[in-house]
């Protein structure tokens, strides 16, 4: 029986060992995770924690809604079961009778059979670090290895140990201007959450150093047992023109590569970011994305409207 748990009625160990254990883990839905992300998330448990599937409820003028929380790109049913599509179907409609207004990502594994939902793919890239660094370093496209090469004649440094302030300044001095969906309480879970991922070693935060020692560019990797994840990264023009993040990434693969784990680059739909990912030698995973607005007229126009605009 599947049934909805309130936040403050999970059982936190049983939790965790669900998604730990799951086939399809994700960082993202770990307990401690989602508590930084959204201090109210909720849950549809399948009996005694044998499947999962967290969500993030909100309300606005009456109209109660399930959205994907910041920083968490997949989330949807984990477990350690046979994932078929009945059971996430099984889910979906349970969900629908909770929350009017859906608007979120499911992960990769989740298969969509229902007719009655909008159901976009999303596009995500991922790199099997199993091979050696050179074995892998022969998928790179001939781009990559000129940039790499830059790179390296710039005289770059990395430094391993770089707080999570100094990645969140430098995006926000740069390309964060040009971001509106990043708010100021979006930017403090993000640090929150990169000192609580420190915390409990599932976190390492690079940098790269010009010759004149000045932070050019910048990741927050994550990680759990069976991945890494590019979480979140920042560059200023002198990086763009010295080619910093390819130097960082590479870097990364290389420490990281003969191991049994995957480089999760987390995205993207954006084209020259999915070229630039691509680059790497990474496969495409795409993941679902669901829609689904059951509010009653004219509401339910209004936020088809809003949807469009945003």
């Amino acid at each position: 029986m599947i049934r909805f748990v309130k936040n403050e009625e999970i059982d936190i160990p049983k939790w965790d060992r669900c998604i730990r254990e799951a086939v399809n883990s994700r960082i993202y839905a770990f307990s401690w995770y989602l508590n930084t992300v959204d201090t109210n998330w909720a849950a549809l448990i399948l009996n005694d924690y044998q499947a999962v599937f967290p969500l993030a409820l909100g309300q606005k003028m009456g109209i109660s809604y399930t959205y994907q929380p910041v920083f968490t790109q997949q989330l949807g049913i984990f477990t350690p079961l046979l994932l078929t599509p009945q059971l996430v179907e099984d889910f979906i409609k349970e969900l629908i009778k909770i929350s009017p207004l859906i608007q979120i990502n499911l992960n990769s594994h989740n298969k969509i059979i229902g007719n009655y939902i909008r159901n976009d793919k999303k596009i995500n890239h991922e790199l099997d670090l199993i091979s050696p660094y050179e074995v892998l370093k022969q998928s790179y496209s001939k781009n990559l290895k000129r940039n790499i090469k830059k790179a390296e004649k710039a005289d770059l440094s990395i430094f391993k140990n770089v707080k999570p302030e100094a990645v969140i300044d430098l995006f926000r001095d740069n390309k964060g201007k040009e971001i509106r969906n990043l708010k100021d309480g979006d930017y403090l879970k993000l640090k929150r959450l990169a000192y609580k991922a420190l915390k409990i070693q599932a976190s390492q935060i690079w940098g790269v150093y010009t010759s004149d020692n000045s932070l050019c560019a910048a990741a927050i990797f994550v990680n759990d047992a069976r991945r890494y994840t590019f979480l979140f990264s920042a560059t200023n023009e002198e990086a763009r023109k010295n080619a910093a993040m390819p130097f960082l990434i590479d870097a990364f693969i290389k420490e990281n590569a003969g191991t049994k784990m995957i480089f999760d680059f987390e995205g993207s739909n954006d084209k020259n970011l999915a070229r630039f990912y691509r680059s790497f030698g990474s496969t495409v995973i795409p993941y679902p994305h669901v829609f689904y607005n059951n509010l009653k007229f004219p509401i339910n126009i209004l936020w088809k409207i809003k949807r469009i605009l945003a």
